[in-house]
């Protein structure tokens, strides 16, 4: 499938890790993830080169091609925010995932789109098992 995975780069990277080990999960897998750049180390500096037009651009061109999405929403986020709800209006379905004593907006938690779930993972083998578990479902749709 193709992947757009949605993280926090201007709110913090605090979460790089674990956005690295999405990235690396998924394409083990045999995922296509066109947002990679959410997982480079280096994403700041890169991006620094381009354009504010450019970067919305490209992500939006990325979330236009994906087949759903995947958001670690554990860092709050204004860009990730406004990645979901672009997804919402183009009918793209949504997990979030978030760490334990997370400040997860409301506007996930009580959203009533039928295609976002939104769940808590402890470690990165419960977290593994929740992405499978959601880009399984898709197969059995087929």
């Amino acid at each position: 499938m193709k992947v757009f995975l949605s993280g926090s780069i201007r709110g913090g990277r605090q979460m790089l890790p674990t956005y690295q080990f999405i990235c690396r999960s998924l394409r083990n897998k045999g995922h296509e993830v066109l947002s990679w750049h959410v997982a480079d180390s280096e994403v700041e500096g890169k991006e620094s080169l381009l354009t504010e037009t450019q970067i919305y651009e490209r992500d939006m061109s990325f979330l236009q091609e994906s087949e759903c999405m995947i958001a670690e929403v554990s860092m709050p986020s204004i860009g990730v925010g406004y990645e979901v709800c672009s997804a919402i209006k183009k009918g793209i379905p949504i997990m979030c995932v978030h760490m334990p004593d997370s400040n997860v907006s409301a506007m996930l938690l009580g959203n009533t789109y039928a295609d976002i779930s939104v769940r808590e993972y402890g470690d990165n083998s419960e977290l593994e098992l929740i992405l499978n578990g959601f880009l399984s479902s898709f197969k059995s749709k087929n």
